[in-house]
């Protein structure tokens, strides 16, 4: 009898634990279905010596804050994909969920602000040091998206620069960082805005 019981007992546990195996792999699925489209490696401005790799699709916020929009990036509804190459360059892709497209479009107007003040921003962080930056203007995708470039330099240091793509389409936002050793002269915007624009089109394929 106590035999019965306890095998009952056991199959009952080991159902219960495989319903819930199945509920949290198709949560799983379901949040891997919901990921916007992303760049791939060819879609990034052409580095003259080496291919570019790409990382993941991942969900979240990079583990590193993106630089110039630390802290403003949502890690609810967000998905990242990094991109590198064999030497100093690299980039990395934030795509957003929001709520609604007004919210999208709250959260564009909060990450341009941010960009077109990183350069000030970080001035009053860098003793010595000297920065500026470039508005490249809008592009007509989608609901529109814009391209900023931003040049750091501190002394006995390499100079950074980075360029910045902000865009949306309907409720969901992404922003494309692509940064390498150098200053502004140096960065291929005409590459760039095409990456931009690729970025947007993939988010809602």
């Amino acid at each position: 009898m106590f035999r019965r019981t306890d095998t009952a007992a056991t199959l009952a546990t080991a159902l219960v634990a495989a319903a819930a195996a199945l509920v949290l792999t198709a949560s799983t699925s379901a949040a891997a279905a919901t990921a916007p489209g992303f760049l791939n490696g060819t879609d990034l401005p052409p580095h003259p010596t080496s291919a570019w790799y790409a990382g993941e699709i991942t969900k979240g916020l990079p583990e590193t804050d993106t630089f110039c929009l630390d802290g403003v990036l949502p890690a609810a509804g967000s998905w990242h994909r990094a991109f590198g190459t064999e030497y100093d360059t690299g980039a990395v892709q934030v795509s957003v969920r929001s709520a609604s497209p007004s919210a999208a479009a709250r959260l564009v107007g909060t990450l341009e602000r941010k960009v077109a003040a990183c350069a000030a921003d970080w001035l009053r962080t860098t003793p010595g040091g000297t920065a500026s930056w470039q508005d490249y203007g809008t592009l007509p995708v989608e609901e529109g998206a814009h391209v900023y470039g931003v040049h750091t330099s501190i002394p006995e240091s390499e100079p950074g620069v980075h360029l910045y793509g902000i865009g949306r389409d309907g409720a969901t936002v992404t922003v494309v960082k692509w940064g390498q050793m150098g200053d502004l002269s140096q960065a291929p915007v005409a590459a760039f805005k095409k990456t931009t624009t690729r970025a947007v089109n993939k988010l809602n394929p």
